[in-house]
């Protein structure tokens, strides 16, 4: 919360909340709309946004999430941005009954619904779910409704969110190669769509890119605490995702580039042996690339450069990763301020 209040201070544009449950190490943010109803009272300016809502019906019944979107944006005075989640550990779907086959309609569905419920005084829906006519209420600041955004970390979803009209949060960690790649095929797709097969009326065209970033006036200190932070994460998401053990902190006379590799051999050596497949077997071990905005300012302003030329219209700046302390957490939303964003006004 904290960050978040200095981040406004420091000029960023806005703080993003993901949503997940019981995923211990990985993310323990499980209600962010009372963390970003906490940052509204608390600021003038920046946005907030749901990076994401978990959106098939077992974790968040549209309507409802339709409700607290009105009430947020109302209270924020329309400084609102809702991205949509499939939510699609097995541990996250088992505790709320959802099934993997209907993440995909049920998130398109809640979007939908969220793009059309406030278009008419009363509001029905007959789709997958029925809503009987009745108003949703308190109706948001922004009209028709906040801007619309979908999480995405493959090549499927980015096409889906420009079909859909909805902004495209890229959540990899491959850097500006693959926000290159993703923002081509994102930009394909918003070429080639019909206009009225989008889910809004109003399409927010927009790529957010992922930027895993330490800035400290020591630039081998800010790599040793981001790398070191960056892989405990990436583990943690390979145990959720496929059943790697938990992480375990890498000690400080321990190599960090040599322990990373290590870690990466050995899930591609799990996912081998439980017979995956080439594509998912790359994308596992995607987190483990740890050459981003580790370092001094300098550093940072390159790599942020570089996402802005791969065509990143915002850079989601990522520093909350395994044991990063606080306070350099701060510092390194101090030294943005200060020195690169500046750069980049």
């Amino acid at each position: 919360m904290d960050q978040a209040v200095f981040a406004e201070e420091m000029g960023f544009d806005r703080i993003w909340a993901v949503e997940h449950h019981s995923l211990k190490y990985y993310a323990h943010m499980s209600a962010p709309e009372v963390f970003l109803t906490w940052v509204a009272a608390k600021t003038k300016r920046i946005r907030i946004g749901h990076g994401v809502v978990c959106m098939p019906f077992g974790y968040n019944h549209p309507l409802r999430v339709a409700e607290r979107v009105g009430m947020l944006d109302s209270l924020s005075g329309g400084r609102l941005d809702v991205g949509a989640g499939r939510g699609a550990t097995t541990m996250e779907m088992s505790g709320f009954g959802v099934d993997r086959e209907d993440t995909y309609p049920q998130v398109k569905e809640s979007l939908q619904i969220l793009s059309q419920c406030w278009k008419n005084d009363i509001f029905e829906w007959d789709g997958s779910i029925s809503i009987s006519p009745r108003a949703v209420i308190p109706r948001p600041v922004q009209l028709p409704h906040p801007p619309l955004f979908m999480a995405c970390t493959k090549d499927e979803t980015v096409r889906l969110a420009a079909e859909y009209g909805v902004g495209a949060l890229v959540l990899g960690f491959s850097g500006p190669s693959q926000v290159r790649e993703l923002r081509r095929i994102y930009d394909d797709a918003i070429e080639a769509r019909e206009i009225d097969e989008c889910i809004s009326s109003t399409p927010t065209n927009f790529l957010s890119a992922l930027c895993p970033t330490i800035v400290l006036d020591d630039a081998e200190e800010a790599f040793q605490i981001g790398a070191r932070g960056q892989k405990f994460f990436a583990e943690s998401i390979q145990h959720w995702n496929i059943g790697t053990p938990l992480p375990e902190p890498v000690p400080d006379d321990v190599d960090i580039r040599d322990a990373v590799r290590e870690a990466k051999e050995q899930v591609e050596a799990f996912m081998v042996e439980g017979g995956h497949p080439v594509p998912s077997v790359v994308a596992s071990t995607g987190p483990f690339n740890i050459d981003h905005a580790y370092g001094d300012r300098d550093d940072a302003i390159s790599y942020v450069a570089e996402l802005e030329k791969a065509g990143a219209d915002e850079i989601m700046c990522i520093m909350q990763m395994g044991g990063v302390p606080h306070e350099v957490a701060m510092e390194t939303i101090r030294q943005y301020g200060e020195y690169v964003i500046p750069n980049f006004s």
